[in-house]
């Protein structure tokens, strides 16, 4: 059984990643992109087959997600994952959203995030956190 240190010094010999997408699984591809346009993100790319999207691509600056229709049906309660992302001024970015009619929670003042963080669901539940990107 390899040790902690083994295990490190292993991947210590590899090349850097160039890069690590989420890939996330929405009920309906266009109304994802729907709503991470409104929060600032561009479409890259997507894949349509019959007629319906299957795949997109979306980024804003450094932060890329990918959205996947799922073969099942999406439960909110079961978003076992949360995206954290970062703006470079928080409050104005809560505001601004806000202003769009995005349904954003309070700003907090956690101890990790001094200058601030909130939080929103996009359609299919998932959490994202939002805090100050220096």
């Amino acid at each position: 059984m390899p040790t902690n240190s083994n295990i490190v010094s292993d991947s210590l010999a590899l090349k850097p990643l160039r890069g690590l997408v989420p890939m996330a699984h929405v009920e309906d591809v266009q109304r994802s992109i729907e709503f991470y346009r409104q929060i600032g993100f561009e479409v890259g790319n997507t894949l349509e087959v019959n007629g319906r999207l299957q795949w997109a691509w979306v980024k804003s600056g450094d932060a890329h997600l990918m959205l996947t229709r799922s073969a099942r049906p999406m439960n909110a309660d079961a978003q076992d994952v949360l995206f954290y992302l970062y703006a470079p001024d928080v409050v104005e970015y809560r505001n601004e959203l806000a202003a769009r009619g995005v349904k954003v929670s309070a700003l907090s003042y956690p101890e990790y995030a001094v200058a601030g963080e909130f939080g929103m669901s996009d359609p299919d539940g998932y959490c994202l956190l939002v805090g100050q990107g220096d």
